[in-house]
């Protein structure tokens, strides 16, 4: 796996570091991958961000990408606490922008905290469990296993890119894999997958930070991504953009047509200042 040359550490005192870099100047705007991604799949809208006048903060997950895999626990809870220490260390209040199961976590951190969030951004966002049956999960359960899980995610990951792949989709899928054939990353990863987001599900109608849901009309993850999207924006009081040709990753399957809903919604944010 490439590092990265600028890459930052955040101590999790007695549990591991977290890997994040930080590019531009003005508002704060933190970009936080889902499971099994890198922070590299936001490189797309980083630097549309950086250019439009923020300052843009992205960061693995545990026991993904460049951060530690060394922490007793993973998944949503795990992840906002993180995210809660990140923005403390950046020192100023945020938006959010969290994919998949970052956005339950990004949830819970708006609940929590609504002092560090300026706004949310939920793109392709797990915030209640889905509605899958018993053999579903405990199949997915089992291709998670730590023995294939990294071949089994290999071949699910261009599911989730169901529309329009990045262009260097192929380059991308290799450096995942390559991050995450490392024993104890492999290791975290499969906890990773055991996730629930009872916590974000039950934390919705406490947050009051405004919010702009983002779905991928071909995402596979939902039986129709319409209508979750929709569903979510109620519960926050907020608002729903879906874009066209994309899965699970519309920020790095279609980067400008989503820069075009997100960076209004930044633009409204800062209005209200």
């Amino acid at each position: 796996m490439v590092s990265s040359s600028d890459v930052q550490y955040l101590e999790r005192p007695g549990q591991g570091r977290l890997a994040f870099d930080v590019h531009g100047s003005g508002p704060l705007v933190l970009l936080v991958p889902g499971m099994g991604e890198l922070r590299s799949t936001y490189r797309f809208l980083v630097p549309v961000l950086v250019d439009a006048g923020y300052t843009v903060a992205t960061c693995d997950l545990r026991g993904h990408g460049e951060s530690d895999a060394s922490f007793a626990g993973y998944g949503d809870v795990d992840t906002a606490g993180d995210v809660e220490a990140l923005l403390r260390e950046l020192g100023s209040p945020a938006v959010i922008v969290g994919n998949s199961m970052a956005a339950g976590a990004a949830v819970i951190v708006a609940a929590e905290h609504p002092e560090l969030v300026r706004g949310l951004v939920l793109v392709g966002p797990f915030v209640r469990d889905p509605a899958a049956g018993f053999v579903k999960k405990l199949l997915f359960r089992v291709l998670m296993a730590r023995p294939w899980a990294v071949a089994a995610w290999k071949a699910f990951l261009p599911t989730l890119y169901t529309g329009a792949k990045p262009a260097d989709f192929a380059d991308y899928r290799a450096q995942v894999i390559a991050s995450m054939k490392r024993p104890a990353h492999r290791r975290a990863f499969s906890i990773t997958t055991r996730t629930d987001h009872a916590a974000a599900a039950s934390s919705l109608a406490r947050v009051t930070a405004p919010s702009l849901v983002v779905m991928g009309e071909r995402d596979p993850d939902f039986p129709s991504p319409e209508a979750e999207a929709d569903w979510i924006a109620r519960e926050l009081r907020g608002t729903a953009a879906v874009i066209p040709d994309a899965g699970h990753y519309p920020h790095a399957q279609q980067p400008a047509h989503t820069a075009d809903v997100v960076i209004p919604f930044l633009a409204g944010l800062d209005s209200r200042a």
